[in-house]
């Protein structure tokens, strides 16, 4: 059945923990400068990866994706997006072309591929993998890398994966990452993890390393815009035509995974008001429409005119500290900010208003030590998207205490992409 409203507000306890490791390797105000100024190490070991295999392998990530298949070379790497019949976004991860008829997916989507497969006609199969996925970006992430590492990296295309050796493990390096920097994903089998993780962290000491902890390992997709499930949207399976699938993925799901909560000032009326399209999340650029794909009707009306976009929104520094301060003086006491980031496993949606006009919802709130900013995202009006607006965002509950604050539309992502950076010059 799909949740009630009340169901979604009750909000979990905090869970980041369990995915990412200690909070804390250094202090996540130090480790949140890492990636800008030195380089960052993060482990994302804990995302489920499936390999695609067979000559229909192709066709059934085309068929429920918004991705071209087109000219998808073996080595490269997509976004891979996939999204129910009216375009909300399902699930979204990673996909590599391993071979001609082997594909590796990152992310819940192989839980989607599954069901397609056991409910269609398509000549593939799937296979369960466990790998190390670690992370390693910033400045000096390439030297870091060299240092250790048997194989050409510079070579190696953004969204491309090469072969390289490192404690005299054979693994993908794939060129990408969630920092907005330099960086490569290191993957492999996860019984090699722990010996290339510790050569990295004690090959990094020279280069300034810095391990990311569940405090702040998620800065990184706040000022480089890469929205999250549960964070940004919540995925778009609550309806009654997915209630199958929707059995099957949460029974397959560890607890935290389960977790699909919302808080916040936005008072939505349905899960489906906590749904995204591609186009709002600012992934408008990934849907292609040269194959037929689930929500490809929807998508194809919205892409054409779009009624809402992504932004960062920076929050007046005078308002957040007065919420902050309610915790220390009498009467009425705001809900509590958590820094840098909210570290419960809920979608905390704040309504956004101009004038009395509801124009958005700001989720992802958090403190950028490096910038000196509390900033979210915003999915927002298309006519109130202007750079340098002037907004309001509401921080409270529907039925609660909430304190107007200020803030101002900037670009997202909020700080300067620099993955694409020519690695032959560094």
């Amino acid at each position: 059945m799909k949740p009630t409203m009340e169901q979604l507000r009750q909000t979990p306890p905090g869970y980041f923990g369990v995915r990412f490791g200690l909070p804390e390797y250094t202090d996540w105000m130090d480790e949140n400068l890492s990636w800008k100024q030195t380089v960052s190490l993060g482990d994302w070991s804990f995302l489920w990866q499936r390999r695609v295999i067979g000559p229909d392998a192709l066709k059934l990530l085309s068929d429920l994706s918004v991705n071209s298949m087109a000219n998808f070379a073996i080595g490269q790497a997509k976004h891979l997006i996939h999204c129910n019949h009216d375009g909300k976004v399902i699930h979204e991860g990673v996909l590599s072309r391993l071979a001609d008829q082997e594909f590796m997916l990152h992310g819940r989507g192989g839980f989607w591929v599954d069901y397609h497969l056991r409910h269609g006609k398509y000549d593939a199969h799937t296979v369960t993998d466990d790998w190390f996925m670690f992370q390693v970006a910033g400045p000096n992430s390439l030297a870091l890398l060299e240092s250790i590492a048997k194989g050409d990296l510079r070579n190696i295309k953004f969204m491309h994966h090469g072969e390289i050796e490192i404690a005299g493990h054979k693994m993908l390096a794939l060129r990408q990452g969630m920092s907005g920097e330099i960086g490569f994903e290191l993957q492999g089998p996860i019984a090699h993890g722990p010996e290339v993780y510790d050569a990295i962290v004690k090959a990094g000491e020279a280069f300034g390393l810095r391990r990311l902890g569940s405090r702040g390992i998620t800065m990184n997709h706040l000022e480089a815009c890469f929205p999250t499930i549960v964070a940004d949207y919540l995925p778009a399976i609550f309806g009654d035509e997915l209630a199958d699938y929707r059995v099957e993925f949460e029974a397959a799901m560890p607890t935290f995974a389960k977790t699909f909560n919302v808080a916040g000032s936005f008072d939505g009326k349905d899960v489906s008001d906590y749904y995204r399209s591609p186009v709002e999340l600012g992934w408008g650029r990934n849907v292609k429409f040269d194959h037929d794909f689930i929500g490809r009707d929807a998508l194809e009306k919205e892409v054409a005119s779009p009624r809402r976009t992504i932004r960062t929104l920076e929050w007046n520094a005078d308002d957040v500290l007065d919420v902050q301060a309610s915790l220390f003086r009498p009467g009425e006491v705001y809900p509590f900010m958590d820094l840098p980031r909210e570290q419960r496993g809920c979608m905390w949606s704040d309504k956004v208003l101009k004038g009395d006009k509801l124009v958005g919802v700001a989720t992802s709130r958090g403190y950028s030590y490096f910038f000196r900013k509390m900033i979210s995202l915003c999915t927002i009006d298309v006519d109130q998207a202007d750079i340098d607006n002037e907004v309001t965002v509401y921080w409270g509950l529907p039925n609660g205490p909430q304190k107007a604050i200020r803030a101002i539309v900037k670009p997202a992502p909020y700080k300067t992409d620099n993955r694409r950076a020519d690695l032959k010059q560094a």
